[in-house]
């Protein structure tokens, strides 16, 4: 599997604050247990709210919903392949922007693993 580290997508603190916790930040920390690998969690961050993007928007629309929504905090993934972690990718629009945020912050590379894919 590829990846050093285990970076679960974040969640809008109101949304965390609503649910009581990350979905994706769980199975990370699951994950993590049985290959062995570090979850690096509060080094990316969503700073936009936006509805759920499981909720019947196009996909150009989900584009818009995230674009510019994820920003990172800091130098822990500098030269590291991450995997990132998320419940459910629909378009995979979520998945680019944060990978597109990690690599801008110096990831060599970023994998995406969902737990599941809308088909």
């Amino acid at each position: 599997m590829p990846g050093e580290v285990l970076v679960p997508v974040p969640l809008h603190q109101k949304r965390l604050r609503e649910r009581g916790y990350n979905q994706s930040r769980l199975l990370a920390q699951e994950l993590g247990k049985l290959i062995n690998l570090p979850v690096v969690d509060n080094c990316l961050v969503r700073k936009k709210h936006a509805p759920p993007q499981a909720r019947s928007l196009t996909v150009d629309e989900r584009r818009s919903n995230v674009a510019d929504a994820f920003a990172y905090r800091d130098q822990r993934l500098k030269d590291k392949q991450v995997l990132l972690i998320d419940d459910v990718s629909t378009s995979g629009a979520t998945l680019d922007t944060c990978a597109a945020a990690l690599k801008a912050a110096g990831a060599i590379s970023v994998w995406g693993l969902v737990l599941a894919r809308e088909i």
